[in-house]
């Protein structure tokens, strides 16, 4: 049977490959979804990679499968791992930041100021696969992140290095590496003016060289032997869909709740009485990951955030859980509990995304600020990952994140909101698909969510 596409989203602990077929036509099908354990730890994802396919191959009773083309999205290897270092925490190394987590990575580590000696072995013990470089404003403070640059070229890590501050360093910056054999990208500033965020540029740049030095991940290099076409980070696949979302429908908030994370991503630009009284900019498009907030790997932390005592007291039996557990749920009673963790881990989760109004106390009285994300504007709520996708109480679990408490500070949504569920369990695979094939992906999105709200015309 041939298939005319394949992605392939390669995560730490499942390989799973979706199926797209008459992708060239006005109505393009999802028709199957198989999966395998990864492989990386044995040295080589194409093991799992095949053996997801042959699993595809069962799923369709069908001898044999080729295809056309085939994407991947990846969070193997500990996904896109990068530094983060700056100049001021709450600007260019905010900006900086920013710009990582929407293109995909877990930020290991970020610095503000001059790089201490111990800063410089934290950055060689982490061995990121990219170091992101920032600091000044345009044609304001120099000094930092030339002498920044010149510690990590002396470190000789041989990892690539995106230079994205202070436009007046480019040419230093270039002669600083010139003789080292470190890759170096030079993109437009992060933080180019006072309380402008210009994260766009270097998050592109960041995807490239992900996909360019994917191969050096331990058991990747032989991936683009069946990989034919783009491999992108998966959460940047998701954040690509959701910006593209944000195009068709308006103000977008998706939550991918995970066996190890819980990301969150928002694209909108909040309203206009907040951006008043805004203290820091916020971008449009803006993603957050909690790396403690996991339903499989880090259910130890969620069970803490709710207590044990209250779990106790509405009937949760601790001790068999933990010792049944699996990463897919295997009965009713496991099924439940998943599913008052994964309550927690969004509200948790929403909680640290969503941004909140202070008040400030000065001569002339009570001032009020805003800080943070403003989802008051947010129109749809969509729900991808796992249990979101597959428990029964997703769209309760989402629709609870919105009733806004009376008095709360939290900026949350505050009009009519339409909860989504990404039932297919395909927006990452259909984010990188978007890149390439973007009516195509929008029309399979459409077919996922079972609701008739993209502009695309029907034929």
């Amino acid at each position: 049977m041939e298939i005319d596409i394949l992605v392939a989203e390669i995560g730490s602990t499942t390989t799973v490959v979706n199926a797209f077929h008459q992708i060239h036509t006005n109505q393009p099908v999802f028709i199957g979804q198989g999966q395998a354990a990864t492989t990386v730890l044995e040295g080589d994802v194409r093991i799992g990679l095949e053996n997801s396919i042959d699993d595809l191959r069962k799923q369709l009773a069908t001898d044999k499968i080729t295809y056309k083309e085939m994407f991947a999205t990846s969070s193997a290897a500990g996904g896109l791992k990068m530094t983060v270092h700056g100049l001021v925490f709450d600007m260019t190394v905010r900006a900086a930041k920013e710009a990582a987590l929407g293109a995909g990575a877990i930020v290991h580590m970020v610095t503000a100021g001059k790089l201490r000696r111990t800063d410089l072995k934290k950055m060689a013990d982490q061995n990121p696969n990219i170091i992101l470089l920032a600091g000044g404003v345009d044609y304001g403070e120099r000094e930092t992140a030339l002498e920044n640059a010149e510690k990590i070229a002396a470190l000789d890590l041989k990892i690539p290095v995106i230079y994205a501050g202070n436009i007046e360093n480019d040419e230093e910056i270039r002669l600083i590496f010139e003789d080292q054999s470190q890759e170096l990208y030079i993109v437009e500033n992060v933080f180019p003016k006072i309380d402008e965020l210009n994260v766009e540029p270097a998050r592109k740049v960041i995807q490239e060289a992900f996909e360019k030095h994917i191969i050096h991940a331990p058991g990747m290099e032989h991936i683009f032997d069946i990989v034919n076409e783009s491999i992108t980070p998966t959460p940047a696949a998701v954040m690509n869909l959701s910006k593209l979302l944000y195009e068709q429908i308006g103000d977008v908030l998706v939550i991918d709740v995970g066996g190890a994370t819980t990301d969150v991503h928002s694209v909108t630009e909040g309203t206009e009485a907040i951006a008043k009284i805004q203290i820091a900019p916020e971008p449009v498009a803006k993603r957050t990951v909690e790396g403690d907030l996991g339903l499989y790997v880090n259910m130890e932390n969620v069970i803490d955030i709710v207590g044990e005592a209250e779990l106790a007291k509405e009937g949760y039996d601790l001790a068999k859980m933990r010792e049944e557990y699996h990463a897919i749920p295997k009965n009713e009673a496991e099924r439940e509990f998943v599913s008052r963790l994964t309550k927690i881990a969004v509200e948790t989760a929403i909680d640290r995304h969503a941004g909140k109004i202070r008040y400030v106390y000065g001569p002339s009285g009570r001032g009020t600020l805003a800080q943070g994300k403003d989802l008051s504007n947010i129109k749809y709520v969509i729900g991808t990952g796992g249990a979101l996708t597959r428990l029964e109480k997703g769209p309760e679990i989402l629709q609870e994140i919105l009733k806004k408490e009376s008095g709360s500070s939290q900026l949350l949504p505050t009009g009519k909101v339409q909860v989504l569920i990404d039932h297919d369990y395909i927006m990452a695979s259909l984010g990188v698909l978007a890149y390439k094939y973007q009516e195509a992906a929008l029309r399979l999105l459409e077919n996922s969510l079972r609701s008739p709200i993209l502009k695309i015309e029907k034929v």
